[in-house]
């Protein structure tokens, strides 16, 4: 069977202290690099997923609802 494009699967294995290595095609293809930071998100139903750092921005603002602030509030720096 051929591979979608586009889609990928690994397989990892959790080691004692629940780390895993991210394999070196993965960290290529997304671009990770030692010292980033990623995000990890779980759903119950769905699994964990790790979004692309590209989207940090647009998740963040879904998770938090980005609204627009009075420009005068003192609680916004």
């Amino acid at each position: 069977m051929a591979r979608p494009k586009g889609k990928y699967a690994w397989s990892v294995t959790v080691g004692a202290k629940g780390q895993i290595v991210i394999p070196k095609e993965a960290r290529a293809l997304f671009e990770i690099n030692p010292g980033d930071t990623l995000l990890l998100l779980g759903d119950g139903k769905r699994g964990i997923a790790i979004p692309p750092k590209s989207e940090f921005s647009t998740l963040f603002g879904r998770i938090f609802g980005a609204e627009k602030t009075d420009p005068g509030d003192p609680t916004e720096e």
